[in-house]
């Protein structure tokens, strides 16, 4: 008979968008990556560092079970040699070490009356669950960044102070080394920022630092589910995608550029990744990229030719290559920084224009400012140009729009941090002629190749190619000179849809 009782654990609601429940069916397909014979030993030794319900350690027992039964045929002898000596966890907060002990060891306690385990003294377990306090220099915490004013918080209280960050590891499990380090890792804090900064990626990262701790330990595999958002950009994550796109060992990356189709219901700007980190690889990634329940497979290293970032879809890898072989200049030279007038986004002027005022593009609004209101670049007012929001979406289905809406920029304009500034221009024709270029698809694309997050700085258009502006541009043009075949244009327009 068929049993058609539901696992509970897929039946939990998420903390948050940035501490997301593992359901069982996605902690086996990580599993499946590892060597299937680490369950067939009983020397394997396996750590959740971040645990929040005791999916991987219970889905890992399971295996352990079976495949240990030949060498160990007692049951509750081999219960107790998989959770004393096998398997080890570090809670996020106390209420999640007690939901996951009651996952691992049926409950809240491992030396309970009803826990599956025998072997036990304390209430523990091997799934511990320690506070922790942040470490304050400047307001800060120097172990993950936390805002004082936000976390210095009372016993009662839960600070966020993760053991596994926080902590020596042989505080925790003394002189243990780990096999395998899995788990799912709580992905950004606040840190008090101001609105338009949290829309642009502006919370601060945690899962990078879990990763960084993981391999610090020398295991011989790590898996971890996180963030794509580390191919390209995030904040603050400059060195660790340097240190991960020239890491050999990672062998395998499964990809999920719209995270609803890892974790159902879950908006994650720029999706979700798992990988699988082995000490014995050396060579080339395989990249695995779903996308509408598609698959992309292609083994090819972490960093191509002449790229700093990661090309995430394996699709779009001849197609730089061929617009890289004209060896042009790029787009991102003539996009400005951030503040490109000094203007900050809650800035808005006054309503009516007056004498001598300039129109100041503002963050919803349209207002007027002085000339002595403008800190820098105050040459570029009595130029064409072109506005272009700093943060758009960030891709959540496909085809998408990937940039908004450039803004034609009259003489006499300016504009706050909401917007960047492509240009300045000497004519309206040949301003109007790059507006043509922005809207092509062709040129989107370019944009999306270095763009997974809301956030949209110059650095995102260092793969769109500098045209010759004297004519207006289209996709078709565009697809005739770099010599798109009909396959690759298919990919362009199935990724990018057309400008309203």
């Amino acid at each position: 008979m068929k049993n058609n009782v539901s696992d509970v654990l897929n039946c939990l609601a998420n903390l948050s968008s940035d501490e997301v429940f593992t359901s069982p069916e996605l902690a086996n397909q990580m599993l499946d990556l590892l060597p299937q014979e680490l369950f067939r030993s009983p020397a394997t030794k396996f750590l959740d560092p971040c645990s929040k319900s005791g999916v991987f350690l219970r889905e890992i027992a399971k295996r352990l079970l079976v495949g240990l039964e030949k060498q160990i045929p007692d049951l509750q002898k081999r219960i107790d040699h998989i959770m004393s000596q096998q398997l080890f966890g570090i809670a996020l907060t106390q209420l999640t070490s007690e939901m996951s002990r009651r996952t691992l060891y049926c409950t809240k306690k491992a030396n309970g009356k009803y826990s599956v385990a025998t072997c036990f003294k304390d209430g523990q377990g091997n799934l511990r669950y320690m506070r922790c306090k942040h470490t304050w220099q400047n307001g800060k915490c120097s172990c993950c960044g936390a805002n004082r004013a936000q976390y210095d918080r009372d016993e009662t209280i839960e600070n966020y102070a993760y053991p596994f960050i926080h902590k020596n590891l042989n505080e925790i499990f003394k002189d243990m080394q780990f096999d395998v380090i899995i788990g799912n890792p709580p992905y950004q804090m606040s840190d008090g920022g101001d609105t338009e900064e949290r829309q642009r990626g502006g919370a601060i990262p945690l899962y990078h630092l879990f990763i960084q701790q993981a391999l610090k330990l020398n295991p011989q595999y790590l898996t971890m589910i996180v963030p794509s958002r580390w191919f390209a950009g995030g904040r603050g994550l400059d060195d660790f995608r340097n240190t991960m796109l020239h890491d050999t060992h990672i062998q395998q990356i499964i990809d999920y550029p719209l995270s609803s189709e890892c974790f159902p219901g879950v908006e994650i700007k720029g999706g979700v990744c798992y990988f699988l980190w082995n000490k014995k690889h050396k060579g080339n990634c395989i990249i695995t990229t779903i996308r509408n329940s598609e698959q992309s497979i292609l083994e090819r290293p972490l960093l191509e030719k002449g790229c700093d970032t990661f090309i995430r879809y394996n699709e779009a890898i001849p197609i730089l290559g061929k617009v890289q072989k004209f060896k042009e200049r790029t787009m991102n030279e003539f996009v400005s920084s951030q503040k490109p007038f000094g203007l900050r986004t809650y800035v808005t002027g006054r309503s009516k224009p007056f004498e001598k005022s300039i129109t100041l593009y503002a963050n919803k609004s349209i207002g007027y400012v002085s000339k002595d209101e403008i800190i820098q670049n105050f040459e570029w007012v009595n130029k064409f140009k072109i506005f272009i929001s700093r943060a758009y979406g960030a891709g959540e289905d496909f085809p998408h729009q990937i940039i908004n809406q450039p803004i034609f920029g009259n003489k006499g304009t300016c504009c706050t941090e909401t917007y960047m500034v492509i240009g300045p221009y000497d004519t309206k024709q040949e301003t109007e002629n790059v507006i043509t270029y922005i809207k092509t698809k062709f040129f989107r694309f370019m944009v999306l190749l270095k763009k997974n997050t809301q956030d949209a700085p110059s650095r995102v258009y260092s793969f769109v190619p500098l045209q010759d502006f004297s004519h207006p541009w289209t996709d078709e043009m565009l697809y005739e000179k770099y010599g798109l075949s009909e396959e690759e244009i298919a990919f362009i327009e199935s990724m990018i849809k057309p400008m309203e």
